[in-house]
């Protein structure tokens, strides 16, 4: 791969999620914290020392774990002559509030993938859904600014900040959900019967995947019908679909539905994608692709994430993939695609938020804006 120097020409380029690598942001682990409740979030870990409505920071010796891991990743990449950019973390104990809300404290700085979204020359960021996350883009702005400096063609856009107010959210969700059968919650997810209302547009950015053309969003508990046709308006030189998976507790769509190259999609076994999705991906001549069962069985201590962030890998080139290192299963099952795979430790980093993809943010890609979809299917 081409060595990129700091003196190179700055550009904001990334169009899916295959194309080949040259510049990308690693996130950090300083600070975090387990949020302070909300309406958004539900955090209740006793046996770690965070029963329901205590917050506070993640433990000092995880974080340096974290970190170092963090770190490796970057000197990886970096290795490979990619460009890696780290945020700036905010003081993320400290209450926030607007005048519509307060919030006992923040979250931190390490899953950049959950705020920002690269689409073409734009660098997009997400309205988030959580209070506590509400000024988690301060943190990535020095860079985002820096880029807007460097780079004439960047277009920066930042999605309508929502209001969060009650209204936003459906009230006692919580309790009444987690009382459910696995069946009525699924029966839920597909009516988007979740814990955000409609009253005003809400997505992460993390529940994108991007496949030139076409955006496929889920929605989630941190992403609304009104975020989806937000996207739709605001990119209408795209095909933005909203999409949903049998998962009880739909966050996010990089565990569960990662493109990996032209024509291949990895998909969770656990959380069957639409009928229709399906069919749309095979007139396309589209493969997908069932990821190999976890080494784990459950996340790691204070962490929100699944056992399933082993598919939450990050595309070098169309030939090249990170996985978590202790993930063997899903590094043999990638040999046998054809993929070189580059193995790094990452577990430790999954409390702070996620996996290698949640952790990076591709600002430039090489390659440019294809249609891999051509033959239109049902609602898509």
């Amino acid at each position: 791969m081409p060595v990129a120097h700091q003196g190179d020409s700055m550009k904001v380029n990334a169009w899916n999620e295959w194309d080949p690598l040259t510049h990308v942001i690693v996130g950090r682990a300083d600070g975090t914290m387990v949020q302070a409740p909300e309406p958004a979030v539900f955090r209740d870990w006793p046996e770690e020392g965070f029963p329901r409505g205590t917050h506070g920071p993640l433990p000092e010796a995880m974080t340096a774990a974290a970190n170092e891991q963090l770190d490796h990743l970057a000197r990886v990449l970096e290795g490979r002559g990619i460009r890696v950019d780290r945020p700036r973390p905010l003081d993320f104990s400290q209450p926030v509030a607007t005048p519509e809300w307060s919030q006992k404290s923040m979250f931190g700085a390490m899953p950049v993938r959950d705020v920002l979204v690269t689409i073409g020359n734009e660098l997009l960021e997400a309205t988030m859904s959580f209070r506590s996350r509400w000024f988690e883009y301060l943190a990535h702005r020095p860079l985002i600014e820096s880029y807007f400096r460097a780079d004439p063609d960047m277009r920066w856009e930042a999605a309508p900040k929502p209001r969060l107010t009650e209204a936003s959210y459906r009230e006692g969700f919580w309790d009444a959900y987690d009382a459910l059968p696995p069946e009525e919650k699924i029966a839920r997810v597909r009516r988007g019967e979740l814990l955000l209302t409609e009253a005003e547009p809400l997505f992460d950015a993390a529940d994108i995947a991007r496949l030139g053309k076409d955006l496929f969003v889920q929605r989630s508990l941190a992403t609304n019908a009104a975020g989806i046709r937000w996207l739709r308006q605001h990119l209408p030189d795209h095909r933005v679909h909203g999409v949903t998976f049998e998962n009880a507790h739909p966050m996010h769509i990089d565990a569960t539905w990662v493109p990996l190259r032209p024509g291949l999609v990895l998909h969770c076994a656990e959380r069957p994608a639409e009928e229709e999705l399906l069919h749309h991906l095979k007139v396309n001549a589209w493969q997908v692709v069932q990821a190999a069962t976890p080494q784990r069985q459950a996340a790691p201590p204070l962490s929100a994430c699944s056992r399933w962030l082993s598919m939450n890998v990050l595309v070098l080139d169309p030939g090249t993939v990170c996985v978590e290192a202790g993930e063997t299963a899903q590094i043999e099952q990638l040999y046998a695609l054809g993929f070189d795979v580059v193995p790094v430790p990452f577990w430790d980093v999954a409390p702070f938020g996620g996996g290698l993809h949640c952790a990076t943010l591709d600002i430039h890609r090489e390659g440019m804006l294809q249609d891999y979809f051509p033959k239109r299917s049902g609602r898509f």
